[in-house]
């Protein structure tokens, strides 16, 4: 039932269930204000994992998201709750067909699929993901979206409004950037001059900064065979792109990922490819 309500609200990602349980926390307890469940929390309880109910303060809070329903029924079985999730009005004339969940089920959290990434780059250019937002993680070869294709005095002022950004860059000192150069073909060190110039580039960025704004810019490096190019926005927005062999990362087919708190979706897997790459990695 839980499922079925958020995705009726539009409220299945994240980022939006922590505001809205925050939304109604305050009204039951300020003191409860916060402290939302963990991600893997929230997938446990609408994978059907969960045995029993949450913790007390839980129920009271997802009571007052959902007036009228009790804990016991937003946690009961989607078939034998449906009757109180209401149903959209219909029409004799209304020949829309209603959406088949095999087929949303065969696509998980995937919202787009483009054949590269300048049909990607069109579609979402770094402004309209970048702009406002608080918390930017990217792990790749060169990051050239972030240095590269956004302006420096965007990304201070970010980073001066309380945007955290991590970059974890291919080391270009490390022997995993020089079998990727013989893969793609190069022989005159061009991703090694790249990465490192890209690198110098966010460096030379936060030294001007002040001592708290320069904190929250981390840069890291990693020495492993590069497998994605891998930008995460706000916990909530995932773009996925395949290194291929002898193929340039430009012409990388890309995935647009958005996190829906589905068990089986693939925002997780990549969260956690990228957490694990940045505790292996070395800061710059």
């Amino acid at each position: 039932m839980l499922k079925s309500l958020l995705r009726q609200r539009h409220w299945q990602t994240y980022s939006t269930f922590c505001r809205e349980y925050d939304r109604a926390a305050k009204k039951v307890d300020p003191a409860l204000a916060g402290r939302w469940p963990s991600r893997a929390q929230l997938h446990r309880w609408l994978s059907g994992e969960l045995k029993g109910l949450p913790y007390a303060d839980h129920c009271r809070v997802l009571e007052a998201m959902f007036p009228g329903l009790t804990a016991h029924q937003l946690f009961s079985a989607e078939t034998t709750a449906a009757a109180a999730v209401p149903a959209p009005r219909s029409t004799p004339d209304n020949t829309t067909p209603a959406p088949d969940p095999c087929e949303d089920a065969r696509f998980a959290d995937v919202t787009a699929v483009f054949s590269s990434r300048s049909a990607y780059s069109a579609a979402y250019p770094p402004a309209s993901l970048f702009d406002g937002a608080k918390e930017i993680n990217a792990c790749g070869l060169s990051l050239n979206v972030i240095c590269q294709s956004y302006p420096d005095h965007q990304l201070t002022r970010l980073l001066e409004s309380g945007t955290r950004i991590r970059c974890l860059f291919l080391d270009p000192k490390g022997e995993a950037i020089k079998a990727r150069e013989r893969e793609e073909h190069y022989t005159d060190g061009t991703l090694q001059t790249l990465t490192a110039l890209n690198i110098s580039m966010l460096t030379r960025l936060r030294d001007r900064l002040d001592p708290e704004a320069a904190e929250r810019l981390e840069i890291h490096v990693y020495d492993e065979t590069i497998r994605f190019n891998i930008l995460i926005v706000d916990g909530s927005t995932c773009v996925v792109q395949p290194y291929l062999p002898a193929a340039r990362g430009v012409d990388s087919p890309t995935l647009v990922i958005t996190d829906n708190t589905a068990a089986d979706g693939l925002f997780p897997v990549f969260d956690q490819v990228f957490t694990s790459m940045w505790e292996r990695s070395k800061p710059v």
